[in-house]
């Protein structure tokens, strides 16, 4: 009988132990550690592309392009838009654009904008000169 067990023992040795189940924590993980790791290459290659400019230019051969545009309700807007070298002023509403008029492409385009930011600059400077002196 003591054989016995010795060949029992030395066949319960030779069996390999049965295969362990993969920890799904462990995939999930990883997964989620992939996923992240693919996402933040795609944000750190959008950052280059804005950063060095490489946007910018693939929209510069456009064939439209936006000079300005004015809201004139809610949801409506009139736009300039240039195609080639015309100006085209356009009515949009939500799921309609109307041609309104057409003009030669202006060099010289005034920029009331850049007028108002120096004109409020100026006025800010004095009024806290004023309060500065008045102190």
């Amino acid at each position: 009988m003591p054989a016995a067990l010795a060949v029992g023992a030395a066949h319960a040795a030779e069996q390999p132990a049965a295969p362990a189940l993969p920890s799904t924590t462990g995939s999930v993980f990883t997964m989620l550690l992939g996923l992240t790791a693919v996402l933040a290459i795609m944000a750190g290659i959008a950052w280059l592309f804005k950063r060095t400019g490489l946007v910018q230019r693939a929209q510069g051969n456009a064939v439209a392009k936006i000079i300005g545009g004015v809201s004139v309700g809610t949801r409506e807007r009139v736009m300039v838009i240039e195609v080639a070298d015309q100006w085209i002023v356009v009515g949009v509403a939500p799921g309609r654009v109307n041609t309104l008029a057409t003009m030669p492409r202006q060099d010289h385009v005034a920029a009331p904008a850049s007028a108002a930011s120096a004109n409020f600059a100026s006025w800010l400077k004095n009024t806290i000169d004023k309060r500065n002196g008045s102190s």
